[in-house]
């Protein structure tokens, strides 16, 4: 695993946010991709949250998150590279198509 350079990511970025179905998008913000996902209610949310962690496993590779209502903040970094690799971009394609 490696540290994808600045031109990576921006390729990524395009690619990860023309399967976003919503108007939020995945921004860039330093080190990590970061994007709030929003829900009809606080079970919905839940439950997204607890597929999500079942496909973070699968790709050993954990979110930052917090959960308030209806609304999850997500931050994706790869601590072991100082930055975003692959895994980051993998884990928000499995929450853009689970959302």
């Amino acid at each position: 695993m490696e540290k994808l350079t600045q031109q990576k990511i921006d390729e990524a970025l395009i690619r990860l946010n023309e399967q976003v179905s919503d108007d939020v998008v995945w921004e860039q913000d330093g080190d990590s991709i970061t994007k709030t996902f929003k829900f009809k209610s606080f079970i919905r949310a839940f439950g997204w949250m607890s597929q999500i962690a079942i496909w973070a496993e699968k790709l050993n590779h954990h979110p930052e998150w917090f959960n308030v209502y209806n609304k999850v903040e997500v931050t994706l970094t790869t601590h072991d590279v100082d930055g975003l690799s692959e895994k980051d971009f993998s884990l928000a394609e499995k929450m853009e198509k689970f959302h």
